[in-house]
């Protein structure tokens, strides 16, 4: 049936590993019999996100439903990628309720807000709102959130000294942005970490929004769908570091896809991701490994020395090939280093 309503569609940001990808699989499989659609972004060319979405498709987010882009950040393809893809997803015989989008954590979510006054698609869909996630454990340890007198007493100590690290931009305007704020790794960070993540996004965000713990994603969909929001028309409450720039660039970031043979000792290549956390400086990675004498994937993430992995399911027709996606700083990517480290 034709209708006038436009499609509610949500912006899920947050930095690298923060558990985005996580909180949309409890979506589709909570959604309360919405119909969903799901627009995933991936940094760098090995789509890993998209994968994992896909394999918990069901009937109200068939797989074809799920769209993946890996050629860019989603804020700077607009025209290439992010239109072309709204525009498949509202052609779809069966209309979606709700669109979630799944940015890359190294995303800027203004402009992809900015996107929605594109005449193709204005009309037809709005922003319900967005919501940040932030690591509660990192944000309590003092990660990607500055601390205002301690950067004070460092540029009295060197005038050349510039605080505003690209983390912590890309951080800071994500907070901005939100609508929500989840404060996911919630059983990591402990009643402690968690207000002192909580005193540390509050310092950040330029007017207050709810700040939600959670856990493994697990979080009502009545609570973070069907905000009405209209982010789209309210920019000007949602500061960027990058406000009147015609366009930013992602050349602070860069990855490489490093192909591994099967692996025999998971401690061991666990320890090895670790190592390049610590020594190369490595913000995330994540990949499907093929382990010896296992039908089943294993599916690796990190965030920094934090390892997690996963047997997700069977390999099946697919080639058992181990890829491994590495993130880091432009600086601090060095392929033969960490092909070494990873003893490839």
């Amino acid at each position: 049936m034709n209708t006038l309503a436009k499609v509610p569609v949500t912006v899920v940001t947050g930095f690298l590993g923060s558990g985005k990808t996580t909180l949309i699989r409890h979506l589709i499989s909570n959604a309360n019999g919405k119909k969903l659609a799901v627009l995933v972004n991936e940094f760098g060319s090995e789509g890993v996100d998209g994968e994992i979405l896909k394999s918990c498709a069901d009937a109200n987010c068939p797989e074809e439903n799920i769209v993946e882009l890996a050629n860019g950040c989603i804020c700077c393809t607009v025209a290439d990628d992010f239109i072309p893809a709204m525009e498949q997803l509202l052609a779809r015989r069966v209309r979606p309720d709700h669109i979630l989008i799944e940015t890359s954590g190294l995303a800027l979510p203004k402009p992809l807000l900015k996107a929605f006054d594109w005449p193709e698609i204005r009309s037809r869909i709005t922003v319900d709102g967005v919501i940040a996630l932030a690591d509660a454990e990192a944000v309590a340890a003092g990660r990607f959130a500055p601390d205002p007198v301690a950067v004070d007493a460092q540029r009295a100590a060197d005038d050349s000294l510039d605080h505003e690290t690209p983390l912590s931009e890309v951080f800071e305007d994500q907070i901005a942005c939100a609508d929500i704020v989840l404060l996911t790794k919630a059983d990591l960070a402990g009643s402690a970490g968690l207000e002192a993540a909580k005193v540390a996004i509050a310092a950040e965000m330029p007017r207050r929004v709810p700040m939600l713990p959670v856990t493994d994603g697990a979080v009502d969909a009545r609570v973070i769908l069907g905000l009405e929001a209209a982010a789209e028309d309210d920019l000007a409450a949602r500061p960027s570091h990058h406000d009147g720039e015609d366009e930013h660039e992602h050349n602070d970031f860069a990855s490489v896809v490093i192909d591994l043979p099967e692996v025999a000792d998971v401690d061991a290549l666990v320890a090895s991701v670790q190592r390049l956390a610590r020594e190369q400086k490595v913000l995330r990675a994540k990949g499907y490994i093929a382990v010896n004498g296992k039908p089943m994937r294993l599916l690796l993430q990190s965030v920094g020395e934090r390892v997690r992995h996963q047997f997700d399911q069977p390999w099946g027709a697919r080639t058992r090939q181990s890829k491994l996606v590495v993130i880091g700083e432009h600086g601090d990517i060095d392929e033969a280093a960490i092909r070494a480290g990873l003893g490839v």
